[in-house]
């Protein structure tokens, strides 16, 4: 079963593609196929640029393209909701929630923060409004329960990150 949850360490990052391309190998590299090669060549022009799959990403001239950015903190709730098994249950929810968000193309990139409250975690998500954003995040049982509450600003950044799913589907070992 392919899940776009994603762990590095003892913490995990999730994205989500929308495009269905597969990375190609570096071309200097000796493990790049001919056939790799040649395909990198036929869409990158001289100087590197592939005009392809910056639409297919949705870039902008600059290779860059809009997100939302969502920081999780340490919700009102939090230290009141104790009991081990509606935690596991609630936090269950969290971690379903974001593969079913991340399948859809919506959430590019999540993760934990380390050492760093009240702030817990990240969302990067792929849609144009903070309004969407937010209706986004409530179906979050974490969220919704007050375990975390989120706050949301608009984001700027490369449109590479639209393929940080397919990439960790190929460095990681262990599956969630």
């Amino acid at each position: 079963m392919k899940l776009s949850i994603c762990i590095i360490a003892t913490a995990f990052i999730l994205g989500a593609c929308q495009a269905e391309t597969k990375p190609l190998s570096d071309p200097k590299s000796e493990k790049t196929t001919q056939t790799e090669t040649a395909q990198i060549e036929s869409v990158a022009n001289e100087d590197g640029f592939n005009a392809e799959l910056a639409k297919e990403l949705g870039a902008d001239p600059y290779g860059m393209r809009s997100y939302v950015f969502a920081t999780l903190l340490t919700g009102p709730k939090d230290a009141t909701i104790t009991d081990k098994a509606e935690r596991d249950a609630l936090f269950a929810g969290h971690f379903s929630n974001m593969k079913k968000l991340a399948e859809e193309g919506k959430l590019v990139l999540a993760g934990p923060f380390m050492e760093a409250p009240p702030k817990r975690g990240l969302f990067i998500l792929n849609v144009e409004t903070l309004e969407e954003a937010e209706a986004l995040v409530q179906s979050d049982p974490s969220i919704a329960a007050g375990i975390f509450k989120v706050e949301f600003v608009k984001y700027y950044g490369s449109a590479a990150l639209m393929q940080v799913n397919d990439v960790h589907q190929t460095i990681q070992e262990k599956k969630m």
